[in-house]
């Protein structure tokens, strides 16, 4: 999980180091402004959700079967149908403000944030896929040369999907750099 949000002045320097160190770790330690959210609450998160993109189908005319489910501990909607890509847009731009559309829907219904992740028409797995590749050229590249690899700009998804391969082989490490929309990753020779 990556947490794109920045700590707020409240939070101490040790809090900080200390999620710093859980994530990198694989693990997650709920924060202690944070309350832990229920499996019944994140499916009535999705639930929200899916009817929120349910209304923006009907609005826009397309036809898509909506699933709602919990994985991972995250909220998740996925709809499959045909004539679905123009809501997925250019590498996923339109998906990813629909996300957050569909995001502040729940927010607006609940008075809390969401992790929503919502998925048109099997794009994400698809991404999440050449994504590996991608990662695991970049490995190869690094270990053969020793240099430090820089890749595009990515969306958050797409920087996660790369550091969960990443930091999955030994020998190298990956960070991100840059400021968004040109966020992108480092993936170089581990220290």
């Amino acid at each position: 999980m990556t947490d794109t949000s920045t700590p707020s002045a409240e939070q101490s320097t040790e809090e900080t180091a200390s999620a710093t160190a859980a994530e990198s770790a694989g693990t997650e330690e709920p924060k202690k402004s944070e309350t832990v959210t229920s499996d019944s609450d994140l499916f009535r998160q999705s639930e929200i959700a899916a009817d929120y993109v349910e209304g923006l189908l009907d609005i826009l005319d397309y036809d898509g079967d909506i699933d709602e489910l919990v994985s991972a501990g995250r909220p998740m909607v996925e709809v499959v149908g045909g004539r679905l890509q123009p809501l997925v847009g250019q590498r996923g731009a339109t998906l990813e403000a629909l996300q957050e559309l569909t995001r502040l829907a729940i927010f607006r219904a609940t008075g809390s944030p969401s992790r929503l992740l919502l998925d048109i028409g099997g794009y994400r797995a698809t991404r999440r896929k050449e994504l590996t590749a991608v990662a695991r050229n970049a490995v190869e590249k690094v270990k053969e040369h020793g240099d430090p690899v820089r890749l595009e700009p990515m969306s958050a998804f797409e920087r996660k999907c790369v550091h969960d391969v990443v930091n999955a082989i030994s020998g190298v490490q990956s960070e991100s750099e840059g400021v968004e929309p040109s966020r992108r990753i480092v993936v170089r020779p581990a220290d």
